[in-house]
């Protein structure tokens, strides 16, 4: 059905690498691989979105790739790290065009699958039938958490997520500390299709500026079932505002943020030969099957899904540790987290431990308290 009504529409399906030299296009943790003969390390692609917009530069008018992306990140029910997006880029189209093109694929793919509009999930009837609600990020935190985001500085943010129990730590801007206000309080209320639209500016570094507020962005997500299911954009197209926005992602990173966006300076070169206004989209096929089908689980719509390795020979090393000094109502979590052993926390960051459990923490909703980079700190030291 996509296929179909994307050829019928004259854009082309492309292929781009897997194997890229910086892993651009989100905000996420790459898989590291390396090149032997050319000795360099390489990345297993997180996202396609910057190839298919230098295609755009070099003058196809609308590309799309059914793309399988890799994120080393944890897994839930919504998360593996390997799965499949599609993505479309059309130029001289805008968010609000994609808004509309978005609403009207999804129903004709539901009448595909169902004969209709309509599809249950979990016991809710979802309503793809077009047009979908479309609520400001700003509007949507205001309603749920009555915090208005708007000109609010880092440390005003950092505050008002503490007022209403949403944890934070030093490495997170201005856009993090607003997209977990949203994840926390706001996103599991839009169980039917809703396009969440006007991201702030610190969260969306590859959007153009908003045409009347240059504090936000042309960006929406699809929310279905809580879920996100769909990222787009007007795409940003000024080479000079990119480079901007890709050191104020660097300084993330300096501060911690390990998912914060290298800097392409390749992606910068092509949009100084020029891209026209563009709007692209991200769909993620497998959470998208999940809704059609009546599936909670992302396990449950892939024939192979990643799995801990069953292990035959020994179990996790508690006693080790206890001896780096993890808190005994930790131990359970830390192995379920795959830190089976002392030598599995080798080589890694204090922060990237810290985030990574105290994520853990939050998805699994465990009664106890969140870690501290300090406790992190002292269990690596007595690891070496």
């Amino acid at each position: 059905t996509i296929r179909s009504s994307f050829e019928e529409a004259g854009w082309l399906e492309v292929d781009t690498p897997v194997l890229q030299a910086i892993p651009g296009g989100a905000a996420a943790r790459p898989f590291v691989a390396h090149h032997n003969a050319l000795d360099i390390p390489l990345y297993l692609r997180i996202a396609n979105e910057l190839y298919l917009k230098r295609l755009i530069v070099g003058g196809f008018e609308g590309v799309y790739e059914f793309s399988r992306n890799f994120r080393n990140e944890g897994m839930d029910r919504t998360h593996n790290p390997e799965f499949t997006v599609l993505e479309l880029y059309v130029a001289y189209k805008d968010y609000h065009w994609m808004m509309q093109t978005t609403e009207n694929l999804l129903a004709e793919i539901c009448e595909a699958v169902h004969g209709g509009t309509k599809a249950e999930l979990n016991g809710t009837e979802i309503d793809f039938a077009p047009p979908y609600r479309r609520v400001t990020m700003r509007d949507a935190i205001l309603e749920h958490t009555g915090i208005d985001i708007d000109g609010k500085s880092e440390t005003e943010l950092r505050a008002a997520c503490k007022r209403v129990g949403v944890e934070t730590d030093d490495s997170m801007g201005k856009g993090k500390l607003v997209d977990e206000l949203f994840s926390e309080k706001c996103e599991r209320y839009y169980v039917q299709p809703t396009f969440i639209m006007d991201y702030p500016v610190e969260m969306s570094p590859l959007t153009k500026v908003h045409r009347d507020n240059p504090a936000y962005t042309e960006r929406f997500e699809l929310m279905i079932n809580g879920t996100e299911v769909a990222n787009a954009y007007s795409e940003l197209n000024d080479p000079d505002d990119q480079r901007q926005r890709f050191e104020d992602q660097l300084k993330l990173s300096e501060r911690g943020d390990d998912e914060a966006m290298f800097i392409d300076q390749d992606f910068l070169r092509a949009l100084e030969y020029g891209m026209p206004p563009t709007s692209g989209i991200g769909i993620g096929i497998d959470r998208l099957v999940m809704m059609l089908t009546n599936q909670t689980s992302i396990q449950e719509v892939l024939f192979f899904p990643q799995m801990r390795p069953e292990v035959f020979d020994q179990g996790p090393d508690e006693k080790g540790l206890r001896a780096l000094g993890v808190p005994e109502v930790w131990i359970s979590h830390i192995v379920g987290a795959g830190f089976d052993r002392p030598q599995a926390l080798e080589g890694l960051s204090p922060g990237s431990i810290r985030e990574k459990m105290n994520g853990y923490r939050k998805k699994n909703k465990l009664d106890i308290p969140a870690l501290t980079l300090e406790e992190v700190e002292t269990w690596l030291s007595a690891l070496n």
